[in-house]
């Protein structure tokens, strides 16, 4: 069913190097891309640190990360994907962008039976696929961060998207990632992202209006409701740049105003107040 024994993913940020980790765990050859070979380097470099880390755990083998670690290649080079069983596409969260390289890729990826998919948070799939000739084997596969921690993948096919593309990438990331699975419909946010950043918008306009400090409404809901992480943390975690997106993405989809980024949040983007990855957001990162 899955057949996929080449992944090409571009993106070589946060979420790129954690796909490119778990597929390549599981044995399957990954050719990493991004713009400059510089980058797509330092992400392996990304992979080949957690794959330490994970050996230093005891989760693998010494055997296991080098086997790993040999099964990924670099390029700055999309051509370079052109025989790729599986694409999947992990940059910046634009439209704009993610649908200049659906098209790119439609002219580079050469096998028709490959699949194109998109990490997207929140972008309608059917309007990536729609920079296509193959709609029906464009689908939408979201890994959530840490991708080698976290289990979950929404599986999004649009309207085009075939019943067999759709099949076949649940296979993968089920039987060959092991990773549980959804569906979910091709609406902004999916499943998880359209119950998850209303909340997260809220507890940035508690903090905006004086409410309460980042501190307590983390503590309000760690301690209070046994959330694993308060939802500033969480934010911060995800980057606040790519909130902001996904907000204004379910907000141009739906309209409704617990979408909409509130006055803080983008304040603190403008002024490259991102999170974890720029070491400041609602909470300091930088001795971390």
């Amino acid at each position: 069913m899955t057949s996929i024994k080449h992944v090409g993913v571009i993106g070589a940020g946060q979420m790129g190097r954690g796909i490119t980790e778990v597929c390549a765990r599981a044995g399957v050859h990954v050719t990493l891309c991004d713009v400059t070979e510089d980058r797509a380097r330092a992400g392996l470099a990304g992979v080949a640190d957690s794959l330490l880390k994970a050996e230093q755990r005891g989760t693998i083998t010494p055997e296991d990360r080098a086997h790993a670690l040999a099964g990924v290649s670099v390029t700055a080079d999309l051509s370079r994907l052109s025989g790729a069983d599986l694409v999947i596409e992990a940059a910046v969260e634009d439209e704009q962008a993610k649908t200049a390289l659906f098209r790119q890729l439609d002219e580079v990826v050469t096998d028709p039976a490959a699949v194109l998919a998109s990490n997207t948070s929140s972008i309608p799939i059917a309007r990536l696929a729609a920079a296509t000739r193959r709609p029906e084997s464009v689908v939408g596969l979201h890994f959530f961060n840490p991708v080698p921690v976290m289990p979950l993948v929404e599986v999004i096919p649009s309207l085009h998207t075939s019943k067999a593309t759709e099949l076949r990438v649940r296979a993968f990331a089920g039987e060959i990632l092991g990773k549980k699975t959804i569906l979910a419909q091709d609406r902004a946010g999916f499943v998880v992202n359209s119950l998850l950043v209303p909340f997260l918008l809220a507890a940035v306009r508690m903090v905006g209006t004086g409410m309460a400090t980042a501190e307590d409404i983390d503590t309000g809901m760690t301690a209070g409701c046994a959330h694993p992480m308060g939802p500033l943390r969480l934010a911060d975690l995800i980057g606040l740049d790519t909130v902001v997106a996904i907000g204004e993405a379910l907000y141009e989809e739906y309209r409704e105003p617990l979408y909409a980024p509130p006055p803080l949040l983008r304040r603190m983007v403008e002024s490259g107040l991102l999170g974890r990855k720029s070491g400041q957001g609602f909470f300091n990162y930088q001795a971390a």
